[in-house]
């Protein structure tokens, strides 16, 4: 019986050791197959881009050319007649492929002979995907999508007030789309990954919202307060500004009553108490220095957009920003309307030129914003246009629309800063004044395009011409994109180089009219 149970066990080891001996004379006889195989096994993908039968260089280059074409054509967003492209550059897109590569071949030749085989043979059922290590910047995508969405042509608009006068004047918003912002960020994320999708259209996710409803409470609490004389005081020296009071010339109850009228704008009175000592009465003292100044120019002829710089520039003109305070372009304007002045001027609109009530005021913002760069002030928030502009170079504007983009920034210095801005002849020109500190820098600013976006023709019908006959209608010009950097020194001595923004501007299509017959 023992004899019996020894002899079956004999039999056993015999039969794995001659299992193992024949596994290994596979294993060494299809390693001598492959000794000479320097190409990526079977089933093996990068980035979703089949790698089989490809050498490291071979597939290597193809996805370093699949990802320059990717990066030259960027992503394009579009929503109803609205698009515009974003560069992987704007995104801080890069890509390590020679590490994927690198992985890829070594699968089957990083171990010992078995292992080897192993995965070799493994991979013939079990594909695998190795991702391309991408990095971008996701604050830069977070940026870009909420500078798409203040430039849809359907955009919602926001409820919004200003003080003119003795008067609160609150306009309603409208109803418009936002965008799904995490959803379109996901789908940006992998439009950049995805090296197999040649296609680089992404439809924007858009959900219709209105405004809410008007807070009168929230705004008069935001704007009720005491007079507040000027005065500098000593050691160490500082400046206080003037503050006039403000409070509401009727009860909560009539002002909720008069929000009831079905009405654009509305009209609240309040009571205006006058400080007694203005900053001004403080004499040159209080803002001895220039702390930062631009100047741009625009065709002194067109009449209504000259009409507009000077009534915007006045409205913002001796305008005393407070250390902590922030400054609201939109706030110190108000709304451009034809009852508070303003005119039809050309200006960019829904990616277009058109005549828009207060066109030319955006020249007067993106001044403003330059000044507020050279004087180093915080820069709350800036958009770009959706075209360059002709009068300040790429990266360097800051547009503006009531009820949904502000030009804003906060004086973040120790001391009252003072705006003082003039537009006329052709000229506009912002100053900032105040008291210069031990720990000021000297400001520059760096403005460079970074790509090149192509003019497009669009040909539209007019069958009114003769026939083959074609009118230019709108000159085109190239879009780009832009990075902008502000540059600090001390005493000569470069302190920082911070990048600032990444701009994109979109090509402005030469426009024909012509007969197709």
């Amino acid at each position: 019986m023992q004899e019996r149970i020894i002899l079956k066990m004999k039999k056993k080891i015999l039969i794995i050791i001659s299992i193992i001996v024949i596994l290994i004379f596979i294993s060494i006889i299809f390693s001598i197959i492959n000794i000479g195989n320097n190409k990526i096994y079977n089933n093996i993908k990068i980035q979703n881009v089949s790698a089989y039968g490809k050498e490291q260089e071979q597939i290597n280059s193809e996805l370093n050319k699949k990802y320059s074409e990717k990066k030259i054509n960027g992503i394009k967003l579009k929503q109803g007649d609205y698009e515009t492209v974003i560069s992987y550059d704007q995104l801080g897109v890069s890509a390590n492929i020679g590490k994927a590569v690198t992985e890829a071949y070594s699968i089957g030749r990083a171990g010992n002979i078995i292992t080897n085989n192993y995965n070799i043979l493994l991979r013939y059922f079990i594909p695998i995907n190795i991702e391309i290590e991408m990095t971008y910047d996701e604050k830069s995508i977070d940026k870009v999508i909420e500078d798409v969405e203040s430039k849809l042509p359907n955009v919602v608009i926001n409820n919004d007030y200003y003080i003119e006068g003795s008067k609160l004047i609150i306009t309603k918003g409208k109803k418009g789309v936002v965008i799904e912002k995490d959803k379109l960020k996901n789908e940006i994320i992998k439009k950049i990954k995805d090296f197999s999708d040649d296609d680089n259209i992404i439809q924007i996710p858009v959900i219709e919202t209105t405004p809410e409803e008007i807070n009168i409470e929230e705004i008069v609490n935001g704007i009720t307060c005491e007079p507040q004389n000027a005065y500098v005081s000593e050691g160490p020296l500082e400046v206080h500004a003037d503050q006039d009071g403000i409070s509401l010339a009727i009860s909560i109850d009539e002002a909720k009553n008069i929000l009831k009228e079905d009405k654009e704008e509305y009209e609240i009175p309040l009571n205006i108490t006058e400080a007694d000592i203005k900053v001004e009465d403080l004499g040159e003292d209080a803002f001895p220095n220039l702390l930062g100044t631009c100047t741009t120019n625009y065709d002194a002829s067109n009449i209504n957009r000259n009409n507009n710089l000077m009534l915007a520039a006045e409205k913002i003109n001796g305008t005393i920003v407070n250390p902590g305070e922030t400054f609201s372009y939109n706030q110190s304007v108000g709304q451009r309307t034809i009852a508070a002045g303003f005119k039809e001027a050309k200006a960019y609109a829904n990616g277009k030129v058109v005549l828009d009530v207060g066109g030319g005021v955006c020249q007067l913002s993106s001044t403003l914003y330059n000044s507020a760069l050279f004087s180093n002030l915080e820069i709350i928030e800036r958009r770009s246009h959706y075209f360059k502009t002709s009068y300040l170079p790429a990266g360097r504007d800051a547009t503006v629309s009531w009820g949904s983009v502000d030009f804003k920034f906060k004086n973040n210095r120790e001391y009252p800063i003072k705006i003082v801005a003039i537009a006329q002849d052709g000229v506009v020109k912002v100053d900032i004044y105040g008291i210069k500190q031990e720990d000021d820098y000297d400001v520059a600013i760096e403005s460079q395009e970074t790509s090149i976006i192509p003019v497009e023709t669009i040909y539209e019908e007019d069958k009114s011409l003769e026939e083959g006959e074609q009118v230019t209608v709108q000159n085109g010009e190239n879009g780009c994109t832009s990075e902008t950097y502000k540059i600090l020194s001390k005493n000569g001595v470069v302190v920082s180089k911070t990048l600032i923004s990444k701009d994109t501007y979109n090509d402005l299509p030469t426009i024909i009219k012509k007969n197709k017959k």
